[in-house]
């Protein structure tokens, strides 16, 4: 059975269990990370060196990189609704998920750890500042997107994409933060409130 290492309250976790939710995979979990088993020993470091989560044991397959593992998994159950076969149409999916893996994720970091996480090393008020402005333009980005697709990121059917970008859509309404009325945004917010598996991993009172 595949089994899944890391702790359930990070968000790329929860990428990859809600993408295993639509599926249908089964898998065992295993607390790792700060409050669990610590991602430096030497069991950890030698399934991912940058003593990160996720990380899956699929057999004899070791993987790590939540987005990575999410594709993996589309591609092994053959779900090519989700990440489909085409090149064109799999890379606008793998277009958005990069783009959230490293644009929306970097725009939101420094105002989360300083707000939701309290880092006593991310105070600086004009850092936040440009964090959150940051955030809600990069949210803006996904907005107009959303305007022009219909429904889903990629148009009207739901992908993998959905799953990366869903869980930074829910962090971003989670976060103490004021924030733009983005109706796009707010209806996918809705529409993916109406799947099993963004109820139980995203929308879960998790930031």
């Amino acid at each position: 059975m595949l089994k899944i290492l890391g702790k359930s309250t990070s968000i790329n976790v929860r990428k990859v269990f809600w993408t295993c939710a639509e599926i249908g995979i089964p898998f065992e979990h295993e607390d790792w990370g700060t409050g669990f088993r610590s991602t430096q020993v030497a069991e950890f470091l030698a399934l991912n060196p940058s003593a990160l989560i996720p990380v899956i044991k699929d057999d004899d397959f070791v993987l790590w990189e939540s987005n990575a593992i999410c594709r993996y998994l589309c591609v092994k159950h053959q779900r090519t609704d989700l990440l489909p076969d085409a090149p064109k149409g799999r890379a606008e999916v793998e277009k958005w998920m990069d783009w959230q893996a490293t644009e929306l994720n970097n725009a939101w970091r420094y105002a989360f750890m300083a707000l939701v996480r309290n880092s006593a090393a991310h105070n600086d008020p004009h850092q936040l500042a440009n964090s959150i402005e940051s955030w809600n333009k990069h949210i803006g980005i996904l907005d107009q997107q959303l305007q022009a697709s219909g429904m889903f990121v990629t148009g009207s059917n739901f992908t993998v994409a959905d799953v990366v970008l869903g869980l930074s859509v829910h962090r971003w309404f989670a976060a103490p933060i004021q924030r733009p009325a983005y109706a796009a945004v707010s209806a996918y917010y809705q529409l993916l409130s109406e799947r099993a598996g963004f109820m139980q991993y995203g929308r879960n009172g998790i930031p």
